[in-house]
């Protein structure tokens, strides 16, 4: 899937491993862990909200087992409304309305990672 371009209330997503194009705005890490293999120096990140990505207990209970992705979307969805994750999904909004932004992720199925869940949480 081709992810769309960022605009004021739609950010762009990318992998983490991607190279930074002028217009990805602020690049900001949404993994609770960091890219492995990738140096801090070169992954030309932002910001990087751990607290907004899913718990390591969610993380590791779904294991990026597709047959298991509806619950883990509507496990995470209930994360977001704990108190660290709103407020790291305040300042995602908060960045969102200053300008371009893309969330990166090194997963490889960014399809059937948090991101869609992230992205619906961010338009409402």
């Amino acid at each position: 899937m081709i992810w769309p371009m960022s605009t004021p209330s739609k950010p762009r997503v990318r992998r983490a491993y991607d190279e930074p194009e002028p217009q990805d705005g602020i690049r900001v890490l949404v993994d609770r862990l960091w890219p492995r293999g990738l140096s801090k120096d070169s992954a030309r990140i932002d910001e990087w909200l751990k607290d907004v990505a899913p718990s390591t207990e969610l993380r590791r209970w779904y294991g990026h087992d597709a047959s298991r992705y509806e619950e883990f979307c509507r496990r995470y969805e209930a994360e977001l409304a704990d108190e660290a994750h709103a407020r790291a999904l305040a300042r995602l909004r908060e960045l969102a309305a200053s300008g371009p932004l893309t969330l990166l992720t090194a997963t490889k199925d960014v399809e059937h990672s948090q991101v869609p869940t992230l992205l619906k949480a961010l338009s409402g």
